[in-house]
């Protein structure tokens, strides 16, 4: 028998971050895009992540100078001791506040779409004590978890899709660039953090068995990512039109209750259990990247234990703001654009400061 090492490998690692950003497909991402831009909607997730390629390969490329040292170590070796911790401070406040927000939304969609009679509270409270739990199991059993349980739960996205375009209308695609060129480009480059997970899930190197796995998983997922994106608002655009899409908060919800299998009813039924499990994977890998940061901020070397604690006190805030969806919609498209130039900006930055430093030369020796 292997002997646990406690550390996961490629597979692993492409699984957390394939769950951990594509079940943004199945939340209210797709609405958000297309009030803005219209039957172009589908073309955000595409350009976002042509015009990502850049920040990323940069962050990588710099987190290879160092390939002894984790992703906080090299803020705080590049940006000095201070500053370096403002922008682990930065990041961890950025990251508590997307728990809170998505999390409220999260209970919402599974209130208002499924549990309609249960009260709010009760959800909320199974959701993060779920999530809360695999995270105190550590990043191994994540990991394992993700990649076992992946190819169903992307089979059943991939069935659902499909049948959502064959009950389609491709008509409904045009005018092809909704608002104009000029606005899809601005819209779809200010939304870049869509793909900002990336750069929290880099804090996993750690305890990931070595960079090449790293590196290749995060290509490896990122290039899945760009096209399941692209093609589920794609598949949401032809089934409703642009005109109904717009009204709906959730639109993969109302798809799965639209489709049929001909004579079979309710296959909702169906999908909703394979998407709860993407979701509780997702919020359990954001509370570990969550201790792993508030761990080093204040030196807490068992992190784990931390995250109970933590996810008790999201629960609490987001109990403050759940009933608000449509206010919650609007702070996640604020959230989504004022953590893009942190996207762009800090690994590009980062990059800099290497070569000044003349680090470069780790990587060639």
């Amino acid at each position: 028998m292997e002997q646990s090492t406690g550390k996961i490998g490629i597979w692993e690692y492409a699984a957390i971050i394939l769950l951990t950003i594509g079940t943004k497909l199945a939340d209210d991402l797709p609405a958000l895009l297309y009030k803005p831009l219209y039957t172009a909607a589908w073309m955000t997730p595409f350009i976002s992540g042509i015009v990502a390629i850049v920040p990323i390969y940069l962050l990588i490329k710099t987190m290879m100078y160092y390939k002894e040292k984790n992703l906080l170590e090299i803020f705080v070796h590049l940006f000095g001791k201070y500053l370096g911790f403002t922008v682990i401070f930065a990041l961890w406040v950025i990251g508590s506040f997307t728990i809170i927000i998505d999390s409220a939304i999260y209970t919402d969609i599974i209130g208002t779409m499924y549990f309609t009679r249960t009260p709010t509270v009760i959800l909320y409270f199974v959701l993060i004590a779920v999530c809360a739990y695999g995270a105190k199991r550590g990043l191994e059993q994540i990991g394992s978890v993700a990649r076992s349980l992946l190819p169903y739960i992307k089979l059943s996205i991939f069935v659902a899709l499909v049948l959502t375009m064959i009950q389609g209308n491709i008509a409904f695609i045009f005018p092809l660039f909704g608002p104009g060129v000029w606005e899809v480009l601005k819209e779809s480059t200010l939304r870049l953090s869509i793909y900002g997970d990336i750069l929290y899930l880099c804090l996993l190197t750690p305890y990931i068995r070595n960079l090449n796995d790293f590196k290749k998983g995060t290509w490896i997922a990122f290039i899945i990512l760009i096209a399941e994106l692209t093609l589920a608002i794609f598949a949401y655009l032809i089934l409703f039109d642009y005109e109904s899409v717009r009204m709906l908060n959730y639109p993969f919800h109302e798809v799965i209750r639209y489709i049929n299998f001909g004579f079979l009813t309710n296959v909702e039924t169906f999908f909703f259990p394979f998407w709860l499990i993407a979701t509780f994977i997702r919020f359990a890998v954001y509370l570990y990247i969550n201790g792993i940061l508030f761990g080093r901020l204040f030196r807490i070397k068992e992190f784990e234990h931390t995250i109970p604690t933590l996810a008790t006190l999201f629960l609490l805030l987001g109990m403050m703001i759940e009933n608000q969806p449509i206010a919650l919609s609007q702070v996640r498209d604020n959230i989504l654009m004022f953590v893009t130039p942190v996207f762009i900006g800090l690994p590009c930055i980062m990059w800099i400061v290497a070569k000044l430093k003349g680090d470069y030369k780790n990587e060639k020796k």
